[in-house]
């Protein structure tokens, strides 16, 4: 599968804020963003006044680049929350969060998603007692995401989990800290996310 491998901290620039693609570097001073608050490029320091479709093409770019969503899948989600009952943006919103490499990243258990979204692949993460290694399954309420018992105390795991000790775990999950388990208890909400997303914006553009 199609994966974007250049430097993501040019895709933060490009948005003009800290995404968290890149784990603990984000929370440092090294963060290119904070040392240059500008786009990448030859011409990223020209100011350039944004259409209405450039603030809608950018926010659906800044959304399918923090959940590292290619653009055929992320259409797909959209249509699939347009035909739900409520309100699409929302619907949206809480198909993204319920991809199975944000849980994991919302659990602490990767420093970014491109790091849980590894754990899954490689084995690490089960659903329900079964070991699952497809980071956008969706799940639903009830689900347990665990980390493998053949994973817990590997050294890396405990790096990752003393860097995400502070992290805030959102409400509708249910987390163990010392299992290492989360529940799913509810349905994500725009309020429950790590970045601000504007998703009317997202609806807007595709709705055109």
């Amino acid at each position: 599968m199609a994966r974007y491998t250049d430097a993501v901290c040019r895709l933060c620039r490009r948005e003009g804020q800290k995404l968290f693609l890149k784990g603990e570097k984000c929370y440092t001073d090294k963060c290119p963003v904070a040392r240059r608050e500008y786009a990448p490029g030859q011409h990223g320091r020209a100011r350039k006044k944004m259409s209405e479709y450039g603030l809608q093409l950018r926010e659906k770019q800044k959304a399918r680049r923090i959940y590292g969503v290619l653009e055929k899948q992320f259409r797909n989600y959209f249509d699939k929350a347009s035909k739900q009952s409520g309100v699409t943006g929302e619907n949206l919103l809480a198909i993204l969060e319920s991809r199975l490499d944000n849980v994991v990243y919302r659990m602490g258990l990767g420093t970014s998603r491109a790091e849980a979204r590894q754990l899954v692949r490689h084995g690490h993460i089960t659903v329900n007692g079964r070991r699952v290694n497809i980071p956008s399954y969706l799940l639903s309420v009830n689900d347990v995401v665990a980390l493998a018992e053949q994973s817990r105390g590997t050294k890396r795991i405990e790096e990752v989990l003393d860097i995400t000790s502070g992290r805030t775990v959102p409400n509708w999950l249910d987390f163990d800290s010392d299992k290492l388990t989360a529940t799913v208890v509810g349905v994500p909400t725009k309020e429950d996310l790590d970045v601000e997303i504007q998703e009317h914006l997202i609806v807007e553009l595709y709705s055109k």
